[in-house]
């Protein structure tokens, strides 16, 4: 599978070439073009219930397509998300990544899509129940609204709620205020991650929220 994700960060799509027999498991509503010899199957996201687990707590499509090359030639593939914004594409080494409800886009079927149970702490902030943990072996594609930012971290760090679009499992969540109950009333940022731990992750310039809130009284 060869990929390139062009018009990074505003407007990212992800270009994708599948060879001979090989697929693509991509949300459903995603794909904007394909050649004629790409077979498309709708499938249930990880099975019934399962799918459903996802489109009610992880905030992804109960469905998901799957696409094969099904001639003797390369076929090309074109995805897209929802929002205008920044993709990243990563290759799971056995490995997982944690993602953010929405962030999913697209991914080879050697990955697997789970659910794992994120907290009350994490309802509270906005960000559900539940989150998607992604595993396995082969790449994986998730989105976001505005650009991405990659980092590494090895202390605390603190994260407005509603930037964080994916991290390792390795690291921990703990929410809180961002200042004392005054401070953090009259300074807008209410509560805050307070991401603590060694290892990567993803945050985004931009919140659907924030945007919102933004247009709400414009309109």
């Amino acid at each position: 599978m060869k990929y390139d994700i062009k018009y990074k960060p505003s407007f990212a799509t992800l270009f994708v070439t599948l060879s001979p027999g090989e697929s693509l498991v991509a949300e459903a509503g995603s794909m904007a073009t394909m050649d004629s010899q790409i077979e498309m199957k709708t499938e249930f996201n990880g099975g019934f219930f399962a799918g459903l687990l996802k489109r009610l707590f992880g905030g992804e499509s109960l469905f998901i397509n799957r696409f094969t090359n099904i001639s003797q030639q390369p076929q090309n593939l074109v995805i897209t998300q929802e929002t205008m914004g920044d993709m990243v594409g990563l290759t799971l080494q056995s490995n997982s990544l944690c993602l953010q409800p929405g962030a999913f886009i697209a991914c080879h079927p050697g990955v697997k899509l789970g659910m794992q149970w994120a907290g009350f702490k994490s309802f509270i902030s906005g960000e559900g129940l539940f989150r998607l943990v992604v595993s396995g072996r082969g790449p994986v594609f998730f989105g976001a609204y505005g650009g991405i930012t990659k980092r590494h971290i090895d202390r605390e760090l603190v994260v407005d709620t509603g930037h964080l679009v994916a991290y390792e499992p390795s690291l921990t969540m703990n929410i809180g205020l961002a200042t004392g109950a005054i401070g953090s009333l009259t300074s807008g940022e209410g509560l805050v991650n307070r991401v603590k731990g060694r290892g990567v992750i993803y945050l985004q310039s931009r919140t659907i929220s924030g945007l919102v809130g933004y247009l709400r009284p414009k309109v």
